[in-house]
Parts: structure tokens; sequence; C-alpha cells
């Protein structure tokens, strides 16, 4: 029976002092017996835990007590047994490197198409407007070899930093689309379409990521499944684990 639960959430929001936050949510989460990672960094946070659901649920209401993560939002899914191996909270440059300062989300988001919406979408295969629809895979490239969208651009990222190249260099091809980025739980894409924007491409980003799009859609025009970092390896669309040692 799968009685863990396994949360992911980020959110771009200011944060002054990650260095001073990093103890205080590191001994809250040690003490309900959470094991997981946890990203700081001026930029936001960005976070991976796993327990017993009460406590879980209780450490993420903590947080949203804190008016920076207040608007939290977060992703479940179920495990049979705990897929970390420690509870780790580190402060980094950025809650995902892209190591393009110009681009914040904190300060504005892209706008995001729902996976509802997206489905819709990709039913019909255009948008509301009747522009053709690009899926773009914002992950490395052994991630997307797990599974992906039906007919997605991929363009074998070993990492995130190499995206803006890519994207700058696709841009012109991509101009007369409307471009959806993904990735595993919308942190990456939230980035991506920023960036897109940038360049000049009509770009949104998938709500709640592969993650969300399964909890709410399911594997429509999925193949495959999801990739996830932790002892799981990758969820199938009902978000059932891979890993029997999970």
């Amino acid at each position: 029976m799968a009685s863990v639960l396994n949360v992911s959430a980020y959110l771009f929001t200011r944060v002054e002092d990650p260095h001073g936050l990093r103890p205080l949510l590191r001994e809250r989460a040690v003490a309900a017996g959470l094991r997981g990672t946890i990203l700081l960094a001026e930029e936001g946070i960005n976070l991976f835990l796993a327990g017993d659901p009460a406590e879980v649920r209780g450490f993420i209401d903590g947080l949203r007590d804190d008016p920076r993560f207040a608007e939290l939002s977060t992703k479940e899914s179920w495990s049979p047994r705990q897929p970390f191996g420690r509870m780790l909270v580190r402060v980094k440059r950025e809650i995902i490197r892209m190591d393009h300062p110009m681009i914040r989300p904190e300060a504005g988001r892209a706008p995001a198409v729902d996976p509802a919406t997206l489905r819709r979408w990709l039913d019909r295969g255009s948008d509301d407007d009747g522009r053709e629809i690009v899926m773009l895979d914002t992950r490395n490239a052994f991630e997307v070899d797990y599974g992906a969208f039906a007919g997605a651009l991929d363009w074998r990222l070993e990492r995130f930093t190499q995206f803006p190249d890519a994207a700058a260099a696709a841009a012109a091809d991509l101009r007369a689309k409307t471009v959806v980025s993904y990735c595993t739980g919308g942190i990456r894409c939230e980035k991506a379409a920023l960036y897109l924007r940038e360049v000049g491409v009509e770009a949104f980003q998938l709500d709640g990521g592969i993650l969300g799009y399964f909890e709410q859609v399911g594997g429509a025009h999925w193949t495959g499944e999801c990739f996830v970092f932790d002892g799981r390896e990758a969820l199938a669309p009902d978000l059932s684990p891979r890993s029997e040692a999970a």
C-alpha cells in the first residue's frame, strides 16, 4: 500500500536571506521526520519532500504562513516506501540554474496554459486562434528519453544552461507558432517561457509541469513515463512509481 506522501513545489519569490532561513527549515523538516531536498536562493524556493502525510502537509502549511511562500502550490504523489535517503537544505545562486540574470520570474511570470486547455489544444491541433501548437521539452536529454509529449521538440540538452543558446538559434522558426514549454514540475519551463518571449516567440508555460498535467488530465498525448529525481526513478501518467524499491 502506498502510504508515503511525496510533494514537489517551487515558487519564485524574493528571499532576502536564504542562508538565515536554511537552518530553520532544516530543523523543522527533520523534526517532522521528512526526507528530501529543499533549495533556497534569493529568487525563491524549490522542494521535494516525502514522509508521513500529516507531517508533510503540516510542514507545507507552516511554509505558507510566511507571506513570501503563501502562494506555494504542491503536486502530490504516493509511494510504498521513503524514496529519499536523507534531508538536505541547500542555498544556491538560483533554484534552477540558467545563468541568465535578466530572467526573473519573481518579478512576473510568463503566461501559463492549464492542463485542460492544453489537452483541448492538442486534441484539435491548434490553439484557440488557430495557430499551430509546438510542445517544447526543456528537460535534459536523459529525462526526455523516459517519456515526452508526442512530437515535442527536444534539443538534446545536457544541462539547462544550454537552453538560451538553443532557443535563440531556433527563434526564427518558432515565431509564427504557439510554443508551450514544459518540464517535470514547472520550474524550468517558467524560466524558459520568459526567455522565449524575450527573443520574440509566443510562448506559454505548462502550468504545474508534467506532474500537474498527469494529475489533472492523465496521459493524453503523452508517451512513456516521467523521470523524477528520487528513488522512484519515474512515474507513469497515473502517478504510480516505476521502481519497486520506492
